[in-house]
């Protein structure tokens, strides 16, 4: 059951399965739903007081608008990219003074052009065919407004990149998820009413939204509201009054799921590729077990 989808933001229910299948579709979105990220990168000029290796690191955490599923993996030992598994992007960009700038300002902004290298500035160049492969393409960083490396006057970069088909297993970078993770449903049980005084006490223990107080008649009576947006503070056991009235436990197959996007795929495409992933991984392991001669 999809609870709240945001841009980029996904949270869902999965109700009456074991914790293990859970962990299981929590690490292939982190590990094996695979992304395009920047692998190689040829350096060309590079004066920039950024070092060739951390420039390169920095270009291939850069997350790139790509649909992975277009291209294929690249072959190992396969130094030459194609068109069917490789996207080729270029940096070059050289800093400049500015020639109209009021001499008393010291803001590089106003001194300088081309001072700041950010991710807008990363250009796609067709490989092969790619422009008839891809006609309607988009291709380029998720973000434009990733800092790359600051610049003075008269240094550049100038680089070529090269991205590939991955996934998060082998590199960090190639993980198509910020945050993803998984918690069990809360339930609050109130064993017994909490009335007036104590009702306004109890609902300051727990998250916004999780106790509401009603009236009846003429009595503020506390009951719960959504047990779903409690963080488990445990706060309410520190009032000898009210911890013998609440009871607080965790539904044990219930688990709700949130799912953050790095841009490069919605959540939801990344859901539906992960499950795939699984079904995948649960059919070699039933195809292995069929291929196992019966003592």
């Amino acid at each position: 059951d999809v609870i709240r989808e945001e841009e980029g933001t996904l949270e869902f229910d999965m109700v009456g399965i074991d914790a293990a299948i859970a962990n299981a579709f929590r690490r292939i979105l982190l590990a094996e739903v695979p992304t395009m990220a920047v692998e190689k990168v040829f350096v060309y000029n590079n004066t920039s007081i950024v070092q060739d290796e951390i420039l390169a690191h920095r270009l291939g955490l850069i997350p790139i608008r790509a649909d992975p599923r277009l291209f294929e993996y690249r072959n190992q030992g396969d130094e030459e990219g194609t068109e069917i598994d490789t996207l080729q992007f270029q940096l070059k960009i050289k800093c400049s003074r500015n020639p109209q700038a009021a001499k008393e300002s010291s803001d590089p902004n106003e001194l300088y052009f081309n001072h700041k290298v950010y991710s807008k500035h990363m250009t796609w160049v067709p490989l092969g065919n790619q422009t008839d492969l891809f006609p309607d393409a988009d291709f380029r960083p998720v973000h434009e407004d990733i800092l790359i490396a600051l610049l003075r006057p008269g240094q550049e970069i100038d680089v070529l990149m090269h991205c590939v088909k991955g996934i998060g297993k082998d590199h960090a970078k190639f993980s198509p998820v910020a945050t993803a993770s998984y918690r069990l449903l809360p339930d609050i049980t109130l064993l017994q009413p909490v009335e007036d005084e104590a009702a306004e006490k109890l609902q300051k223990c727990f998250s916004p939204g999780v106790i509401e107080i009603q009236n009846i008649k003429g009595k503020k009576v506390a009951r719960v509201a959504n047990a779903r947006l409690d963080t488990f503070s445990r706060e309410v056991f520190r009032h000898e009054g009210l911890k013998n009235l609440v009871r607080l436990a965790r539904v044990r197959n219930h688990y709700i799921f949130s799912v953050e996007s790095t841009g490069i795929l919605p959540p939801d495409v990344l859901v539906s590729e992960a499950i795939k992933i699984l079904m995948g991984k649960c059919q070699r392991f039933l195809n292995e077990l069929d291929s196992v001669p019966m003592e």
